[in-house]
């Protein structure tokens, strides 16, 4: 396993915050608690076609 840090900025209340991200594997989904504000993140990783991998940040809503 391989855990890197990544700072992201809370959708809701827009505070600064650092997540680990398990670079070993390829695509990942799923919620993470801000916190700061306790609102649900969706934290996406996905693999683009040219073999990168892409972070997304979302609200629970979306």
């Amino acid at each position: 396993m391989l855990l890197s840090s990544h700072r992201i900025y809370c959708p809701y209340c827009g505070e600064g915050i650092s997540i680990l991200i398990d670079d070993s594997a390829s695509e990942q989904d799923y919620y993470e608690d801000c916190p700061v504000c306790c609102r649900p993140i969706r934290v996406q990783l996905l693999a683009t076609i040219d073999g990168e991998c892409e972070l997304q940040i979302k609200r629970d809503d979306e």
